[in-house]
Parts: C-alpha cells; sequence; structure tokens
C-alpha cells in the first residue's frame, strides 16, 4: 500500500486537468490513490477524470465553492478510504507535476518528523506570453529554506494536517497561509526546496482578468490581517496598510483637495514613481533582469486600486454578515482527452 495519496481540485480546467492528471499518473507509483476534487465546472471535467482512472468528488453546489473546500473533500476521501496514508500530495488542475520533485519531497519529510509540508518551484508555462503570466512567475519564485507558508501545490504530513482540521473552508483565497499559520503556532515547519515542482498555466491575457486576481488578493489581504494580523503573527498587517494607502487614501485625498490647494495636492501622486522605484530597486536585489523588474514595479503599483477594492469587498461582505463567493478570474479552455 501506497504512503501518498494525491489530492487534485479544480473547475472548468479543460486540457490543463488532462495534463495535471496525467503527470500524476506517469510520475507517481500506480497504487497511489489519486482523487479529483469538482467545483462545479460545466465542461466534462468529471468525466475526463474518471476516463483517466481518478476518482471525482463533485462538491454540493448548494454551498459557496472554494479551494480550500474542495482540498478538505479530497483530503477528508482519502484518510477514510486509506487510512495508513502518511503523505498527501495537493496539487491545483492547471498545474503539471515535474518529474523527480516527488522523490525530493518524500525524502525531505522522511528526514524531518517536523516538517508539516514541503514545497518547491512553481513556473508558468508561458510566461513571456503575456506580462501577466511573467509576473505570476515571478510571484512563484519564493524563497529557499524555512518558509512561513506554501501555496496550492505542496506534499504534506496527514498527522500534521489533521491536528489542525485542514483548510479553513470559508475562505475564498489566502487558505493556504492561513493554514501554516496555524501549524506553525503548534510548532512544525514549512520548508521551500531548491527543486522545480510544477508547471503552472496561468493562461491569463486579458487586463480583466489580471485586475480580478488583483481584487481578489486584496481580499486575502483584509482576510489575513482581520485573522492573524495582531501581534506575533502580524500577518498582513503591511499589505493591509499599503493597499488601503496607495489604492484608496493618497488618490482620494490628492483629487479631493486639489481645488482648495491649487493643485498643490495632487503632488502626492509623485508617490507613485518612488514607490516603483522602490519595488524595481528591491526586484533587482532578488535577481530579476531590470526588464522583469521594471515590469513587477509597475504592476504592482497599478495594481493597488484593485487591492483596495478587495479590501473594502471583503469588509462590506463581513458587515452585512454574507458568505463570500469566488472571485473567478479564469476562462474556461477547451476539453480533450487523448485515446
Amino acid at each position: 500500500m501506497s504512503r501518498i495519496g494525491a489530492v487534485a481540485i479544480g473547475r472548468n480546467e479543460g486540457e490543463r486537468l488532462v495534463s495535471c492528471l496525467k503527470s500524476l499518473i506517469n510520475q507517481l507509483p500506480q497504487d497511489v490513490p489519486i482523487i479529483y476534487v469538482d467545483s462545479g465546472s460545466t465542461d466534462g471535467s468529471v468525466a475526463t477524470a474518471q476516463s483517466l482512472g481518478a476518482c471525482a468528488i463533485e462538491l454540493d453546489a448548494l454551498a459557496p465553492f472554494t479551494a480550500a473546500r474542495g482540498r478538505n473533500a479530497g483530503f477528508n476521501y482519502l484518510i477514510e478510504h486509506f487510512p495508513d496514508l502518511e503523505y498527501v500530495l495537493f496539487i491545483d488542475g492547471d498545474c503539471e507535476l515535474i518529474e523527480g520533485w516527488i522523490e525530493q519531497a518524500v525524502q525531505t519529510l522522511d528526514e524531518d518528523e517536523k516538517l508539516a509540508i514541503v514545497c518547491g518551484r512553481r513556473r508558468e508555462r508561458f510566461p513571456d506570453a503575456s506580462p501577466y503570466n511573467r509576473l505570476a512567475d515571478m510571484e512563484w519564485n519564493t524563497p529557499v529554506g524555512e518558509a512561513k507558508a506554501c501555496g496550492g501545490d505542496a506534499l504534506m504530513r496527514v498527522s500534521a494536517i489533521r491536528e489542525v482540521n485542514g483548510f479553513n473552508d470559508r475562505m475564498i483565497c489566502g487558505e493556504e497561509p492561513e493554514m501554516c499559520i496555524r501549524l506553525r503556532q503548534r510548532g512544525w515547519k514549512i520548508r521551500r526546496i531548491d527543486a522545480d515542482m510544477t508547471l503552472h498555466d496561468m493562461a491569463m491575457y486579458e487586463f480583466g482578468q489580471w485586475w480580478k486576481r488583483s481584487i481578489r488578493g486584496g481580499w486575502a489581504v483584509a482576510e489575513g490581517a482581520a485573522m492573524h494580523g495582531a501581534p506575533p503573527e502580524c500577518y498582513m498587517r503591511r499589505e493591509n496598510k499599503s493597499g488601503w494607502m496607495w489604492g484608496f487614501f493618497v488618490p482620494l485625498i490628492a483629487i479631493a483637495l486639489a481645488w482648495l490647494t491649487s493643485g498643490l495636492s495632487l503632488l502626492l501622486l509623485l508617490g507613485y514613481p518612488a514607490l516603483m522605484w522602490r519595488i524595481y530597486r528591491y526586484r533587482l536585489t532578488q535577481g530579476d533582469l531590470p526588464s522583469h523588474a521594471r515590469l513587477y514595479a509597475f504592476w504592482c503599483m497599478l495594481s493597488k486600486p484593485a487591492q483596495a477594492i478587495g479590501q473594502f469587498q471583503y469588509w462590506l461582505m463581513r458587515w452585512r454578515g454574507k458568505q463570500a463567493t469566488l472571485i473567478e478570474y479564469k476562462m474556461p479552455v477547451a476539453q480533450k482527452v487523448e485515446t
């Protein structure tokens, strides 16, 4: 019996899901149970997963779809039907597992019993296809070594995940770092190893997609700060203040006081190129090419209003007492299964 189980989650991933599941089938031992959890797809994803030999679970549409809910459903199925599993590989349905990574991840977990999660380098499949894809590839390039959080692709220790009751399935985004906080508070560790882990297909070519993703990021900042912003964690406090300042207060004050100050308040807008310069210099210290650093600085500055919108939406929904729903930015892709 395998020590590992795998959970893939997705919604209308099309051909990306086929690549994802085939990479798991080809690289994991034959006795590894592979679970696909679907969040209301309309492109035949469930039938596709079943045709490839995966066990498919369809989430009930009566509750809001979230990635956290999907991962929990897959994890709970695995530990119920395969109680002897030690590790579970989580992977997003738009990602493909890179050959050789799972062996390194298992060895890393085996060598340190206090490690809860091991993750690696997620890379964009087509980083030069759009500026948004390039930004994502830069975002995935996290520091190697002990980490505070992981993303959606990672190998996790079953006992650790059970100890914290898994992901918070009410969160529509940012659920991975939130769970990592709870793990670290209980003495567990997260490690990013120096190895390529997955290929991610962002398939983002339109400004509107990027804008929605930035709004989603603002929501994650606001919710993260609300949940764990207090000391000693101080999670997302700096990002939360930055979003409100540059995305809302600076432009509001600059424009609102322009008439009263004979336009002098508009000088506040000079803070934006200054912010871009600071981000550019920082990215250079991280080893980015100058062209990539400029790209990152520009779009990071431009994302501030969208981030502020996301933060505002979070607090508005919380004030109204309503359950959040997905902020979708992906476009469905064509589905094809090779025979």
